[in-house]
């Protein structure tokens, strides 16, 4: 539809024309609506003065008529004529001053009662619609309370009583009350300070006869001021609004092309009277009609600015908008290549003054000027575009082929997560056609969790079913992708990672499990062991030690050896199946866990193993063998409240059971045998102290050799304790006792103390000392400073130091193992994990454990030349290790067949007994 031309020039008019008329109207109306607020607060005040001025007149009043009572109550002659009851002298008083009291006061009536309350003499003429009763108890409170009184009474009309009491020689003798009309006060009053007023009465028996009877309003008019014209106005009042509304506010009423101003205000009366009201009248006219007229003065005056300022617009915008309609014509002229044209009729005007006109015309001219230089740049652009089409399509037949051929899933997706694209190495690894997967949720394709999706990048697994129906685990990885085209917002690529997660897991199965036996390890029975412990469960330890295995090994080989471990395995595994755990601690030694197991039932356990073990016959090399075995059994929390204790009382139990030559277990005493063993332990314990006090420790160092150019850089501190006889004892003797009684962070500080006074020995040779840190050392806060005051004091470069610590003492308390390592490494320390691979949680914590050099556990490097499986987890390690950028050291290499696979595995450094045992001395500048 074409829509209708309303030209510019008069569309300001228009708009203009409505804000100036608006702002007249509002200026008008405001001006009005002030001028009419100070006429009603004006006539408010007004009304205030007149209203109080009548108040004040009614109490003025009051008081002067109470005066009066008084004057003639207080006359002698009265109150002797009362106690005589002699009307006549009576009579006589009064009407002595009557005539004074009804021309000169206004007075209408005066009643003489006797203290009883009846008439004793009146005169006057009484108001005619008062009730006896109501005057009787008027006269009755005042002879109590012997206080004058003031009442306002109306009916047919009003009237002021003052009732004083009479005295004579101090007591009451009788009661006088006056009366006259209160009309005339207020109409005097109101009169005075100009205006109307009438006094009406209600009146609820319609009275149509009387000519001041008001019938809507049901009141009565008995006093008016100016009465003709005032009444006449009160009847135009009553045909217009209600009387309620005269009562708080004023009222404007127009009568004879005159306005008028009405107000009713009530009037204090008694009760039971009727209600009564002082209406007050003002003539308003001049006021309403300086206000109309001013109103008027203010709108005219508007108008004619408003229609003035029209004209001058108009004049101003002509020659600009003819202006303007030129240079519209001339616009189109760009649309077909004129730009010639354009640059001789789009002239601006040479003058003083430039305005938005001049601006537009010179703007014009540069449009032209530019769009022809950019009609040549487009025409080049176009023939560039067309280049570059083509490489683009090369482009794309490039990726296209790399999307095909890449050997992982590729998906593009939209916003709303349906695939948009994928690949053909995904079509083959799911079985499925383009047009099964294009058009699809990607989450219910891969079982996504729709929260991750929400999110433009992430990464997480799933699990899918292959096109052999053979399941396939995918990690993916997403991606957005960058542009607004909302048919491809997220790359999703994934990759099958099903082979490293069946190694993983055999990996984590190999972590709790021992490779020959298939029986839970050491390391998964000591953290079983110290669970059910710390539950505070009770039950029972079996550890058994298969006797004459050596023989075994020696008469049939390690192979013989190896078998009668497994049937071993094998037995306890189907004898035991789902009652506890079975695990294999090392070497020959087993042990069982039984949980919630009394004694006689771990000596049960126990006979039926041994029976067991007794029909295990096997041969080997022409040799029969047989399978026997000492078993030991220790109560928790009897015999041992923590995994060190009951295993050593196991250990115990065992060792009694092979002194036996027909029981083979024994179970342990609970007294005697416990209290050998704390004797036992005091033993070491005291040892322990006196030699920390005598210095009789002794540091040995063992090589660790560089396996490719066998070099040595650095030892490990190994410890000795050396008893008062000399004899030289093992760490493996007194360590446990000392970790149990709070000892060791002793000896470590005592160990680093020597080993770096060693170091400051040896600063002209570039050597390192690792130095073994115990468990309870690494929750010592105060160790870091300990090194720190060390290295100080002896001017060792801290980088010379390694401080070992075994991968068990660090994760049992990560976070603390974690900010003491640290703090460590901070101070310049390299860090080395000891027994490391022995559980998986190693893999886990590596990156979490600040560390330079990984220990593989020398229990893997020592069977790897026989066992696959070693190798296997060997290598793992290194490879780990070498992916966190560590360097990785290989204990317990014994000949000269493992440095060739460990250097083959990218092992660096290599210790054992073949490359150097520990020595007392340290031989600088060595090449093994």
């Amino acid at each position: 539809m074409k829509q209708k031309f309303f030209s510019l020039k008069w569309r300001a008019i228009f708009l203009t024309s409505l804000v100036l008329l608006g702002l007249s109207s509002v200026f008008t109306f405001v001006s009005h609506l002030n001028m009419t607020r100070q006429f009603q607060v004006m006539q408010n005040n007004n009304y205030e003065r007149q209203i109080k001025e009548i108040d004040v007149s009614i109490e003025r009043d009051s008081n002067d008529l109470r005066q009066l009572a008084s004057i003639v109550a207080a006359s002698e002659s009265l109150g002797d004529s009362l106690v005589s009851q002699n009307v006549a002298a009576g009579e006589e008083v009064l009407e002595s001053q009557w005539p004074t009291l009804q021309l000169g006061s206004g007075l209408e009536e005066v009643t003489v009662f006797n203290t009883d309350g009846s008439v004793f003499l009146h005169m006057g003429q009484a108001q005619p619609d008062i009730n006896d009763d109501i005057v009787a108890r008027w006269i009755k409170n005042v002879g109590d309370n012997e206080i004058p009184e003031n009442k306002v009474f109306c009916r047919q009309s009003c009237r002021q009583y003052a009732i004083v009491p009479i005295l004579l020689d101090g007591e009451s003798v009788g009661i006088v009350m006056v009366a006259r009309p209160l009309a005339d006060i207020a109409l005097y009053t109101l009169q005075n300070a100009g205006g109307n007023i009438a006094l009406v009465l209600n009146n609820d028996e319609k009275n149509t006869v009387d000519d001041h009877y008001l019938f809507d309003w049901s009141m009565t008019v008995t006093a008016i001021t100016r009465e003709q014209s005032t009444l006449a106005l009160l009847k135009s009042a009553v045909n217009k609004f209600p009387f309620d509304d005269l009562l708080g506010d004023p009222r404007i009423i127009k009568h004879d092309d005159r306005f008028y101003e009405l107000l009713a205000m009530p009037i204090e009366a008694e009760e039971e009277s009727s209600k009564g009201y002082f209406i007050l009248t003002s003539d308003v006219s001049d006021q309403i009609s300086n206000i109309n007229r001013t109103t008027s003065y203010t709108l005219l005056i508007a108008l004619s600015g408003w229609l003035i300022a029209e004209i001058l617009l108009f004049g101003i915008m002509w020659r600009p908008m003819a202006r303007l309609r030129r240079l519209t014509y001339l616009l189109p002229v760009l649309a077909q290549g004129g730009f010639e044209k354009i640059r001789q009729h789009a002239n601006t005007k040479n003058g003083l003054w430039h305005d938005e006109i001049d601006v537009l015309g010179q703007t014009t001219q540069k449009l032209a000027n530019q769009l022809e230089i950019l009609e040549g740049e487009v025409d080049l652009k176009g023939r560039q575009l067309n280049e570059r089409l083509v490489e683009l399509s090369h482009e794309r037949d490039f990726i296209t082929g790399l999307l095909n051929t890449a050997h992982v899933l590729i998906f593009t997706q939209d916003s709303d997560g349906r695939i948009t694209l994928v690949n053909q190495y995904a079509l083959e690894v799911l079985g499925m056609e383009k047009d099964q997967l294009v058009g699809q949720r990607f989450r219910d394709i891969f079982h996504h969790h729709a929260r991750t999706l929400n999110h433009s990048t992430g990464q997480h697994e799933s699990v899918v079913r292959g096109a052999r129906h053979e399941e396939k685990i995918i990690t993916w990885v997403h991606t957005a992708m960058g542009g607004n085209d909302r048919t491809a917002q997220r790359i999703s690529v994934g990759l099958d990672i099903s082979a490293r997660k069946k190694a993983e897991q055999q990996l984590e199965w190999l972590a709790h499990r021992d490779p020959l036996t298939s029986l839970y390890n050491r390391r998964f029975f000591q953290q079983s062991l110290e669970a059910v412990i710390g539950r505070g469960a009770y039950g029972a330890v079996l550890y058994l030690d298969l006797d004459q295995f050596k023989m075994v090994n020696e008469l049939g080989g390690h192979h013989a050896g190896d078998q009668l471990l497994r049937l071993v395995a094998d037995a306890l595994s189907s004898e035991l199946a789902g009652e506890c755990i079975v695990a294999r601690q090392g070497g020959d030694e087993f042990s069982i866990l039984l949980e919630a197991a009394g004694a006689q039932e771990a000596v049960g356990v126990a006979e039926k193993v041994h029976e067991r073990l007794e029909g295990i016959l096997f041969s080997e090399g022409g040799r029969h063998h047989r399978a026997m075995a000492s078993i030991g059994i220790a109560l928790y929390p009897e015999h041992g409240d923590n995994e060190t204790d009951l295993m050593a009382s196991a250990d115990l139990a065992m060792y009694k059971a092979k002194e036996k030559s027909t029981q083979k277990w024994h179970l342990l005493s609970s007294i005697h045998e416990s209290r050998e063993q704390l004797q036992e332990r005091a033993y070491w314990v005291e040892l322990i102290r006196s030699s920390l006090a005598a210095d009789r420790f002794m540091l040995m160092f063992q090589p660790i050799v560089r396996i490719d150019d066998f070099s040595v850089k650095h030892y490990e501190v190994l410890l000795r304790m050396q008893d008062e006889n000399g004899t030289l004892h093992m760490p493996g003797a007194f360590i446990p006792v000392a970790e149990r009684f709070g000892l060791i962070v002793e000896i470590d500080r005592w160990v680093v103390r020597e080993a770096i006074t060693l170091l400051s020995v040896f600063k002209d040779k570039q050597i390192s000392l690792a130095i073994n840190l115990s468990g309870q050392s690494l929750h010592d806060e105060s160790i870091k400073h300990f090194l720190e005051n060390e290295i100080k004091n002896n001017g060792v470069c801290p980088s010379r130091i390694i401080v070992e610590i075994t991968e068990t003492a660090a994760v049992a308390d990560l976070a603390a193992a974690r900010n003491v390592l640290q703090e460590i490494s901070e101070l310049g320390c390299q860090i080395a994990l000891d027994d490391f691979g022995v559980g998986f949680s190693s893999f886990h914590y590596l990156d979490q454990l600040p560390s330079n050099y990984i220990k593989i556990d020398g229990s893997f490097v020592q069977n790897m030349l026989r066992d696959d499986k070693d190798r296997l987890i060997v290598k793992s390690i290194a490879d780990i290790a070498h992916g966190f950028g560590k360097l990785v050291i290989a204990e317990f290499v014994d000949n000269k067949d493992m440095l060739s696979i460990l250097d083959s595995y990218g092992v660096t450094y290599a210790q054992g007994y073949y490359l150097g045992r520990p020595e007392r001395n340290i031989i600088s500048d060595e090449v093994i």
